[in-house]
């Protein structure tokens, strides 16, 4: 039984790095340092809440690195793959304790998962940039428009939160049996 539900899993997994994907490059707008604003923060939240936190990260770190190669953002893989699991780590683990305390259902649990998960995404490209553009002022630059996309990634994210997946969540959950 237990094989039955790792197969699922990665299943959901492997839809939820397509979806991912997809999500980040729709609609990309260049950024003055080389980055780009994408909706895909919203599915890597979707994926860490509704996967949980281990197979929702592996989800965000593969889908999202794969928009890179497909946009060309090569430069930006490996700090990608990194940024983007450990985004999903955090808001995943955040969600499903406050599931387990009973307090899932609330619309501020999703949002708090979704900032804490933004502000990895903002601290962790900024410190990359600065190391590849060789300067912290110019990696700087990136935090308005890292901020501006984390707004609209959790405005979204909620979004979904309150529209769809808090009415589902319940029945995916008992298919996926996710455990934290």
């Amino acid at each position: 039984m237990k094989h039955k539900n790792t197969v699922t899993k990665l299943a959901f997994g492997g839809l939820f790095a397509a979806m991912i994907t997809v999500a980040t490059i729709l609609i990309t707008i260049p950024t003055p340092t080389k980055g780009y604003i994408n909706l895909g923060d919203s599915f890597v939240n979707i994926g860490a809440w509704l996967l949980g936190p281990a197979y929702g990260a592996a989800a965000a770190a593969i889908g999202s690195a794969l928009a890179d190669v497909i946009t060309g953002y090569t430069v930006y893989i490996p700090a990608t793959f990194v940024i983007k699991g450990l985004m999903a780590l955090v808001s995943g683990l955040i969600f499903h304790r406050a599931v387990k305390a009973k307090k899932g259902r609330s619309a501020l649990v999703p949002i708090a998962a979704a900032a804490a998960a933004e502000l990895i995404m903002i601290s962790g490209y900024t410190i990359f940039e600065a190391f590849v553009l060789g300067s912290w002022a110019a990696a700087l630059q990136g935090v308005f428009w890292y901020t501006v996309k984390s707004a609209a990634n959790i405005a979204v994210s909620e979004l979904l939160y309150v529209a769809v997946i808090r009415r589902i969540a319940p029945a995916v959950s008992e298919k996926l049996k996710a455990k934290v």
